[in-house]
């Protein structure tokens, strides 16, 4: 159990919140923790690309020449992967690149990549009913005053989407807004800070509690 400061509007201390998730032992934590990184990784790759090999390319039906007396190498169609314009020697085809993980590794994981984060996690007011109408320089400001360094990936994480807000984050650099339902590993891991507002830890800990 780790306790949170709670930051106001004002960036000014409003209480706080306790952190109480289930992780992973110290032995075995990176190694989860990387499984299903690799897994977010490996699942977000389409798997369309594809080359054509010689069988596919068009044309080359014709002998380019003949076989002997030109002093030339030998050569059967000018679709060989030798030649320009020709086939693909082992090229890569569609392909799927899915990984399996259970969904209680995946979740194990989730909460010791999150619990990892402590010492650069910033909890918050929920302030939602600031934001009826964007208001992007208000938010920039809002997360200087709550410690963020204006040069760091920062991941906000709130309780549910609201519009006013993802319309305020979405043209600061370097700020990536998602719901506590939308939490994953790759993006605690890559964010600099995290500020995650009082509802979303909240909603964290039903969620991920097991």
């Amino acid at each position: 159990m780790v306790k949170c400061a709670i930051k106001n509007w004002d960036g000014k201390d409003a209480g706080s919140a306790t952190l109480d998730l289930k992780v992973a032992d110290e032995s075995t934590a990176s190694h989860v923790v990387h499984r299903a990184l690799v897994r977010q990784m490996a699942n977000a790759r389409q798997g369309t690309v594809s080359t054509k090999t010689r069988a596919e390319v068009r044309g080359g039906g014709r002998k380019p020449w003949r076989q002997k007396g030109t002093g030339r190498a030998r050569a059967g169609s000018n679709r060989s992967p030798l030649w320009r314009g020709g086939g693909v020697i082992f090229g890569p085809k569609p392909r799927d690149y899915s990984l399996k993980m259970n969904r209680k590794e995946r979740r194990l994981a989730l909460r010791t990549a999150l619990q990892s984060r402590i010492d650069d996690l910033i909890v918050v007011e929920s302030f939602a009913a600031r934001f009826e109408r964007p208001k992007t320089k208000e938010l920039v400001e809002a997360l200087s005053r709550w410690g963020v360094d204006a040069h760091s990936k920062v991941l906000l994480v709130i309780a549910e989407k609201q519009e006013g807000i993802y319309l305020s984050a979405r043209n600061v650099e370097k700020l990536k807004l998602i719901t506590a339902n939308g939490l994953n590993v790759y993006d605690l891991l890559a964010a600099d800070q995290l500020v995650i507002t009082s509802t979303a830890l909240e909603t964290i800990q039903e969620v991920y509690c097991d």
